[in-house]
């Protein structure tokens, strides 16, 4: 199967932010070799500029207000813990007090009133004591729940500050890959839409052929099958690797890794004709393909007589069928002449004369 035209492949970029850019002057020039971190041009979008100075400007802000909570809360815990300490002081005090108040009306120095008193105040004390000392173990474990709110906030600029810096850093336009760059379509100064083309760049040391398959022929094309591209200037031998499953232009493109080292020349965007072999037969009778004929099916043909003036029709019946020959079963031998064109206005003939 013989494919008329051939694509090698290329790698392009396009740029998909969202406003429009104007072109810098490029560093390099089509033809040139670069490598992966290669500058190949540069835009300019100030609104993305302003908009990462934005959110820089809101993450320093939200950083801040975490510190700030980070503090408070901690401010907040040493003033409880100093409250708890200062009950504490003030409930032993008491305690030794009704302690004592109660020795003291035992033996009738003091009336049991206030003895009382002093019980019922260190009881106080305690409770008070209690219901802060819940307090600050309530606080201490709300931290950080306290600090995850803002710590969200803060990774959430972080991260948008992040993606628009990518963003901005892509105006510098890389090579991405190890090769040639290929084109450059755009000018100086040149606004550009999202999704524009803005250059090629190709390894080409790592190229494959992409041909043309008239949709009729492709449908004994599969992967795997050798095949071979001819740039003009030598033969690569190459493999199937993909089929477009959609038709273009009554075609289907399909995509033939190359084999072994490169003729001189080669290059992407070449055009090249390929031939993939579907199927190999060994001692097979053949002749050109006719006009009428299809593979697999019994025809009558005009089969040429010595005198090389007439010919007389023949049953011929016919195998398998490649562009440009087709295999006889039967009907022909080795030698043999028959015209291939198309022959249907001597239908009612069984013989005719040439000229």
């Amino acid at each position: 199967m013989t494919a008329t035209r051939g694509l090698l492949n290329t790698s392009s970029f396009t740029f998909p932010m969202l406003a429009a850019m104007a072109i810098s002057a490029g560093p390099i020039r089509p033809g040139a070799v670069v490598k992966p971190d290669t500058i190949v041009l540069e835009l300019s979008n100030p609104s993305e500029a302003q908009a990462l100075a934005q959110l820089e400007g809101q993450q320093r802000a939200a950083e801040a207000e975490l510190t700030t909570l980070r503090a408070n809360i901690e401010n907040g815990l040493v003033s409880q813990q100093a409250t708890v300490v200062s009950i504490d002081s003030e409930f032993r005090q008491a305690t030794l007090q009704a302690t004592a108040d109660a020795e003291l009306a035992k033996e009738g120095l003091k009336s049991s009133l206030e003895s009382k008193i002093s019980a019922m105040k260190a009881e106080a004390l305690n409770s008070r004591l209690e219901a802060e000392r819940k307090r600050l173990s309530q606080m201490k474990g709300s931290v950080d729940a306290q600090l995850a709110v803002q710590q969200a906030a803060v990774e959430r600029m972080r991260t948008q500050v992040v993606l628009k810096q990518s963003q901005v850093s892509a105006l510098k336009v890389r090579a991405g890959i190890a090769g040639v760059l290929q084109l450059v379509p755009v000018e100086v100064g040149q606004q550009m839409a999202p999704g524009a083309n803005l250059a090629r760049v190709a390894n080409p040391s790592r190229l494959k052929a992409e041909l043309k398959i008239p949709e009729t022929q492709a449908k004994d094309v599969q992967i795997g099958l050798v095949a071979s591209i001819d740039t003009r200037n030598g033969l690569i031998a190459g493999r199937v690797v993909r089929i477009d499953p959609a038709v273009v232009g009554g075609t289907v493109t399909v995509d033939v890794s190359l084999e072994g080292d490169l003729p001189k020349g080669a290059r992407p965007d070449l055009s090249v004709d390929g031939t993939i072999e579907l199927e190999r037969l060994a001692n097979v009778l053949f002749t050109g393909r006719p006009a009428l004929g299809q593979e697999n099916s019994t025809i009558s043909l005009f089969r040429i007589g010595p005198d090389g003036v007439t010919a007389e029709r023949v049953k011929v019946t016919l195998g398998r069928a490649a562009v440009n020959t087709v295999e006889i079963r039967s009907g022909l031998k080795e030698g043999d002449v028959v015209v291939l064109t198309d022959t249907s206005a001597w239908d009612t003939a069984d013989r005719i004369r040439l000229k």
